[in-house]
């Protein structure tokens, strides 16, 4: 079971979400900034149904899922270049850099080399790197 969300990692987000709001000049949101990143926090840590949420606080679906995506492109920008991390990790002496991503289809591989392909953690549960 995840843990519970820290007030450090909500007032992030809240913070986050107030410059956007105040950078897109939007007027208002149904909802203030505080309460947002409390409902986008609770669908992205504790995999909260988006319909759910949506129903608990009187609001449409389609709002929490933009509201989520709007947070995770915020979140995303903060975030430095796979490039740069690896180049500061190699010259702090890192050997293995874990990166979580998104399950992507591959292709099955034809004669001799026909197997199954797997390009993240859908494979017994463990992570494995993701062949071409």
């Amino acid at each position: 079971m995840p843990s519970p969300l820290s007030t450090r990692t909500i007032n992030h987000l809240t913070g986050l979400l107030r410059r956007h709001l105040k950078a897109i000049r939007s007027r208002w949101r149904i909802l203030p900034p505080g309460k947002i990143a409390v409902i986008v926090l609770a669908v992205l840590r504790h995999d909260q149904r988006l319909a759910d949420m949506a129903g608990g606080n009187n609001i449409s679906e389609s709002t929490v899922r933009r509201w989520r995506d709007e947070a995770i492109g915020l979140l995303a920008a903060q975030t430095p270049r796979l490039d740069r991390a690896c180049k500061k990790s190699a010259r702090q002496g890192g050997e293995v850099v874990p990166i979580d991503g998104t399950l992507i289809l591959t292709q099955r591989r034809t004669g001799k080399a026909d197997r199954k392909n797997y390009s993240g953690c859908e494979h017994d549960g463990r992570a494995v790197p993701a062949v071409a």
